[in-house]
């Protein structure tokens, strides 16, 4: 039987983890947490169908104008940290050029098209059913330029994907969402996307289903990776003592570009911090929304309205600056009763992001059994089965659902 470790136990690292059993290998499962806990907990909680296109970096001189000066809320930056991103920004950059981007979004959406389906999946044997919503997700507008060029996008995208959506004016969002007490200047509707009412949960059930089929979670550091003593596999240390697999997944998120120069490669990656408070509101939203021209989404929890921000560009070591999330906060309580904060520190996490917008999944070209899958930048959650049966399809010598080759960590 072929063995593996799989680091991280996020959406991407179970969902990785599934695959491999379903294909008869023997698992063992790592993370330092509760699967479910990091990235994988702090997101809007959407299964995002209709996101065909992976976000590209503004390349406008007012937008990016905006950036600089702190006109908007969707990036937020200190001068004395931006010197750590900037080969990676200007990476992103050279790849969000409109023919560059183009073609990355043909691959991006070959991807996207198996999202819904490789989640129904799981959601059906592990039993969760309980924390979906069918329900899509709305996008408001406060302008109408805004939201006439919105239309028009979404009627390309829409014609090019067969994807569906609504336009609603702003008495069709009020009857839609009656907690809110404005609708902007209307919202579209995209009607195909899923949500959860606890993302981090939905991860965790998913965990569930491995080990309840005979797969191995343990707590363990991803750092004490290492050959084993005959040089043909792998070993990391853990609670249990050391486990042992022929092969290794790094499936950490943020964290897998620096485990990773311990093997030899040097991978750049934008990361983009976010933060998230909940709300007790008096009456919740329907399904998610995101608010535009404030650059955040309020989405119906388990704990309350969860109101989720835009990219933070910090160092990993640097303290909270939720200024974003306060920003955020006064637009939302102009739309809703939101209620007061649920937590008393707001949670705050890293979205993987590499410059070129496509997730690295496949092996090493340096060390043999090393795997990996990661950079799903907003959409780990969303991609997070069908890269790990991408994965387990290529670790398995099988056919896989796509083309395999653009998400070589070798290209890098």
């Amino acid at each position: 039987m072929k063995s593996a470790i799989v680091l991280g136990a996020g959406m991407v690292g179970v969902s990785s983890a599934l695959a491999l059993q379903d294909r008869g290998w023997s698992v063992t499962l790592i993370d330092r947490k509760q699967p479910g806990l990091e990235t994988s907990y702090g997101n809007a909680g959407i299964i995002q169908s209709e996101v065909v296109e992976p976000y590209a970096m503004p390349r406008s001189i007012r937008e990016l104008a905006d950036i600089v000066l702190g006109r908007t809320n969707d990036v937020h930056y200190s001068f004395r940290e931006l010197p750590a991103h900037l080969g990676s920004l200007a990476r992103y950059w050279w790849h969000s050029q409109s023919r560059r981007h183009q073609a990355i979004s043909l691959t991006w959406a070959g991807l996207i098209a198996h999202a819904a389906s490789g989640h129904e999946d799981l959601i059906k044997r592990a039993n969760a059913g309980n924390l979906i919503r069918r329900s899509g997700y709305r996008v408001l507008y406060r302008s109408k330029p805004a939201l006439e060029e919105a239309i028009t996008h979404a009627e390309q995208l829409a014609s090019a994907h067969a994807l569906d959506f609504r336009t609603l004016t702003p008495d069709e969002v009020a009857a839609a969402e009656p907690a809110l007490i404005l609708g902007g200047v209307g919202a579209i509707h995209w009607l195909g996307p899923w949500s959860s009412s606890d993302p981090g949960k939905l991860a965790s059930s998913y965990a569930d289903l491995f080990v309840g089929a005979g797969g191995t979670f343990v707590h363990g550091k991803a750092e004490t990776l290492k050959r084993n003593a005959s040089g043909r596999g792998w070993v990391v240390q853990t609670e249990s003592g050391p486990i042992e697999a022929e092969n290794v997944v790094v499936a950490l998120g943020p964290w897998s570009p620096t485990l990773l120069r311990l093997f030899g490669h040097r991978f750049s990656m934008v990361r983009k911090r976010g933060y998230h408070a909940h709300y007790s509101s008096p009456e919740p939203l329907r399904v998610p929304m995101m608010d535009v021209a404030n650059g955040y989404v309020m989405a119906p929890m388990a704990l309350g309205t969860r109101v989720t921000t835009g990219a933070h560009l910090a160092r990993p070591d640097t303290s909270a600056d939720p200024v974003q999330l306060a920003r955020a906060e006064i637009s939302a309580r102009q739309l809703m009763a939101l209620g007061e904060r649920v937590e008393e520190q707001p949670w705050m996490g890293t979205r993987p992001c590499m410059p070129d917008m496509l997730p690295v999944i496949g092996q090493s070209q340096r060390q043999a059994g090393l795997w990996m899958n990661f950079g799903h930048g907003h959409q780990g959650l969303t991609l997070g089965p069908v890269t790990g049966e991408l994965l387990a399809s290529v670790m398995s010598g099988q056919s896989t659902v796509v083309d395999s080759g653009p998400f070589r960590p070798g290209r890098y």
